[in-house]
């Protein structure tokens, strides 16, 4: 059969949704090459969907640089890395051929972002090689809606080579840059007779060593913390039948301290000698992109980012949200706000609010940042909580319902928080409480995640007699800086340009993977083994491990992206770069080789219990890896 277009999907789900959509819900599923695969009747013509499952081809060394023992390191700087075949793509391959013979037209209808355009052109150099005459259209939608979709099947554009060009350079000098360094690191450790099993390696990644480094840093600055100690007098104060805990901090003098609350314990009130409140407005958040998305999942829904993106991803795709991966905070004019705000006017509890705003008139926050690609992250489709929890489970609702939460305070009023202050002075100390209360909820009616505990005090003015109810002296501490959570790492990833919004909590995952650190009630703990890495590689070679340098090497690929600069030029220069700091390293490497063994035997102990997945399997690191099949392409 031949097929009047062919349109390849980043994912089965989002090809059959085209087939659902262009189809008016009439398509018949086949298989090609093992590929399920859509038949739908669109504008008189027969069109096929396919859905592919990300990338179908990577860069890899030719397989006899493949053999770590018998190849320097340093040589993988010089060679020029191949395209093959994902493991387990073959079939993706084979059928993309083969329909490459049944049309003269292909759409691209891969997710729309600069990952997105380098799998576009995967499929083009797949495809062309069985059909040299085949023309390519790309197809740009933020939504898997059926107005989307339409929208971008009549507004077909030609794919952006240059993003796709970005893509692939920075595959390759990720790879050149990351094997050689692994290679460098696992073999010095192995000439060390160290107990790291067959298959086992420490790995170094360009962005993947930068975010361990900040976590690491963070444990230092605890660390060097030099606690203080300081006293404080709480009391307990009554009026008008309320109480309140009042305090003063009375400095590191615990003789003066003893003193002062000698003094203070003479009295039987205290007296108010300031009492003060203001109403302050609290503005809704801004649009939703892909990184806060990910610190607001973990810091309101204690679900990792990684986890979190993948159920947006899921959510998208069955059309619920929009495209989650973006780095906009502000809605574009052609979005209708009114139209997506009135699809919950009987949602949950919150639907007369919705009415309320709508009714109002809906003024939007608007954020700095605009990726000119996709828009916030938005509900596309409402759901109920019953019918979500059966379809996709307990986490996809959360997920979702923080999509819609965030999408309609957005559009909401702000909130009024009412703060006070009173201070009552009792002998000669003065001691002060704070409180506050909301006033008016404003966003928080639909947003409760953010809406403060409230603790209102009463309403006292200068002059009134508060009763002591009981009064003690405490010791304390002066605390050291938390560990980093997940939210402030994934800000200083976005800060330093470590990774791009697709890939940010990948590299969390990775280092968490490598056993490089851990996360415990979200927050990022290095691991003896992470913390010797960093602190070896930071004495040798600083640049390498500093979040500074990948920021510098995006910089250089967005130049590629622009039109700016060659991608052969950047990659060289990156290699450059790089070639230095690994000649550094590698004069050194047996003195960090040394000091990596003691912490690695502690992980992989010789009675056999070993820590299993310390060093897990990295694709493009390992030489000799089983595949199924391999081609150059």
């Amino acid at each position: 059969m031949l097929y009047d277009a062919v349109i390849v999907a980043e994912k089965p789900a989002v090809a059959l949704a085209f087939a659902k959509f262009l189809g008016e819900g009439k398509y018949r599923r086949v298989f090609v090459e093992g590929v399920p695969s859509y038949v739908f009747h669109f504008r008189g013509g027969d069109y096929l969907s396919i859905g592919l499952t990300g990338h179908i081809l990577d860069f890899d060394f030719p397989r006899e640089y493949n053999e770590w023992n018998a190849v320097d390191p340093k040589k993988l700087f010089f060679i020029d890395p191949i395209l093959v075949v994902r493991e387990g793509a073959y079939k993706y391959v084979k059928a993309l051929k083969a329909l490459a013979l049944k049309t003269s037209h292909a759409i691209l209808a891969l997710d729309a972002d600069v990952e997105g355009e380098g799998i576009a052109f995967e499929v083009i150099r797949i495809m062309s090689q069985a059909n040299p005459n085949l023309e390519f259209k790309r197809a740009w939608f933020s939504a898997v809606t059926k107005w989307d979709i339409l929208n971008a099947m009549q507004n077909l554009r030609e794919p952006n080579e240059l993003w796709a060009k970005k893509v692939f350079a920075r595959m390759v000098v990720d790879l050149t840059v990351g094997a050689s360094f692994t290679r460098l690191l696992t073999l010095a450790v192995q000439r060390q007779k160290s107990m790291l099993p067959l298959g086992k390696f420490l790995s170094y990644g360009p962005c993947q060593t930068p975010v361990l480094y900040l976590v690491v840093k963070r444990e230092l600055e605890r660390e060097q913390f030099k606690k203080k100690k300081y006293y404080v007098i709480v009391a307990e104060l009554e009026a008008d039948g309320h109480v309140i805990t009042a305090s003063a901090n009375l400095g590191e003098d615990k003789e003066k301290a003893a003193s002062a609350l000698a003094l203070a314990k003479r009295e039987e009130f205290a007296t108010v000698v300031l009492s003060e409140a203001s109403i302050v407005e609290v503005s809704p958040p801004v649009p939703l992109n892909t990184i806060d998305f990910e610190s607001r999942a973990s810091a309101f829904l204690n679900i990792r980012p990684k986890e979190a993106l993948a159920i947006a991803e899921k959510l998208y795709q069955y059309g619920y949200i929009s495209y989650p991966r973006t780095e906009t905070t502000i809605y574009p004019p052609t979005l209708n706000l009114s139209q997506l705000a009135s699809m919950f006017t009987s949602w949950e509890d919150i639907g007369w609010y919705v009415t309320k705003i709508l009714q109002k008139g809906l003024t939007p926050t608007r954020g700095r940042e605009d990726d000119k690609a996709h828009p916030p992250i938005h509900p596309t489709k409402v759901a109920s909580r019953a019918g979500l929890l059966r379809a996709m489970g307990e986490k996809a609702w959360r997920v979702y319902e923080l999509v819609v939460r965030h999408f309609l305070a957005t559009l909401s009023e702000k909130a009024q928080v009412e703060k006070q202050r009173v201070v009552a002075r009792l002998g000669g100390v003065e001691l002060s409480a704070e409180g506050r209360r909301v006033v008016y909820p404003g966003f928080y009616y639909v947003y409760y995640y953010a809406r403060p505990e409230e603790k209102p005090l009463p309403y006292l003015v200068e002059g009134d007699r508060l009763r002591v109810r009981s009064l003690r002296l405490e010791e304390r501490s002066t605390q050291p800086p938390p560990y980093l959570s997940e939210s402030e790492l994934l800000a200083l990833m976005k800060r330093y340009g470590i990774g791009t919004d697709a890939t940010m909590q990948d590299h969390i995952h990775t280092n968490i993977e490598r056993k490089y650190f851990v996360v415990r009630e979200r927050r990022c703990i290095p691991t003896p083994l992470g913390k010797t890495l960093i602190l070896s590689l930071l004495e040798v070679e600083p640049r390498l491990v500093l979040p500074e340098i990948r920021g510098k090497m995006e910089s250089l690929l967005a130049k590629v992206a622009s039109g700016e600069r060659e991608a052969s030029e950047v990659v060289a220069e990156i290699k450059e770069t790089f070639l230095e700091y690994y000649e550094n390293v590698a004069a050194k490497i047996d003195a960090i080789s040394q000091k990596l063994v003691p912490v690695i035997a502690e992980v992989y102990r010789p009675d056999g219990n070993q820590q299993a997945g310390l060093f897990p399997r990295n694709r493009g690191l390992r030489g000799g890896r089983k595949k199924s099949k391999k081609a150059k392409e």
